[in-house]
């Protein structure tokens, strides 16, 4: 008898920014997991409802000179590439605009 798997995923219901955080410097080996090319920062975050992804790419790459390195409207997951600082400005930018005109609950951005 085959044994079958279960997969239960739930979302946080309201409106978040669960996850704001800065890689500031990360090792060729993150870059090559994620996908996408070396050499740059990384800024990761994860949102509530999963299509403020869309929102949150479209103000990170009007805040700082960033590219979208992932964008998925179905998880809420978005992450930014460039400069450190760069990367930051985008991050912030993006956590600011959701708490102050969207009224979002939002974490604290972290760095490492």
């Amino acid at each position: 008898m085959e044994k079958l798997s279960r997969i239960i995923q739930e979302s946080v219901p309201g409106k978040q920014v669960t996850i704001a955080h800065v890689i500031a410097s990360p090792g060729p080996e993150i870059h090559e997991r994620i996908g996408v090319s070396s050499g740059e920062s990384i800024g990761i975050l994860t949102l509530s409802p999963e299509e403020t992804a869309i929102i949150a790419a479209d103000v990170a790459s009007k805040a700082a000179s960033v590219s979208i390195g992932f964008l998925d409207r179905f998880t809420g997951s978005v992450v930014v590439l460039g400069d450190v600082q760069s990367v930051e400005t985008a991050i912030g930018e993006v956590v600011r605009f959701l708490h102050d005109q969207m009224g979002f609950c939002c974490a604290e951005v972290t760095r490492s």
